[in-house]
């Protein structure tokens, strides 16, 4: 059985965070889908298609990486894509007690689903999707925190 492992967010940019995330679970999965969540309760920067062309273009020589889109919940997206995992990224503790019940909930919602936490790198611990938009908002430079493929 192939090892699916959907990696959700919503990736409003896609960071270098998110980028190593990925890169460093390629030996763990046979593939990686990269699920962009489409939430309609959360106002969004960048277009749908704009993140998704992103990440389209960051991996588009990683043959293991896919990207797509879902609605709802997660669960249920995996069980849409036969995926045995969920891939989460962890910056720090706050991120794992803000994780841990979700993935709890996921577990019961559908056992044959696991949650795989990585920690990022230390040196891109502090970067955040959320602060990266606060650059870009005000005029800075957010360059630095992702991807080539990411252009503003």
């Amino acid at each position: 059985m192939k090892r699916i492992a959907v990696f959700p967010g919503s990736f409003d940019p896609f960071t270098i965070g998110h980028e190593s995330i990925v890169c460093r679970s390629l030996d763990l999965f046979d593939e990686i889908i990269v699920a962009v969540g489409k939430n309609s309760t959360k106002g969004s920067m960048f277009s749908l298609e704009k993140r998704i062309a992103w990440i389209q273009e960051i991996f588009k020589d990683v043959p293991k990486v896919s990207v797509d889109s879902y609605e709802g919940l997660t669960v249920e997206y995996c069980r849409k894509v036969e995926a045995g995992f969920i891939l989460r990224g962890l910056r720090t503790s706050a991120d794992f007690n803000y994780e841990r019940p979700i993935a709890q909930m996921n577990k019961t919602m559908l056992y044959s689903v696991e949650s795989i936490f990585m920690m990022t790198l230390p040196e891109l611990s502090a970067i955040s999707s959320t602060v990266i938009r606060d650059i870009v908002r005000n005029g800075g430079d957010a360059s630095p925190f992702v991807p080539e493929a990411v252009k503003f």
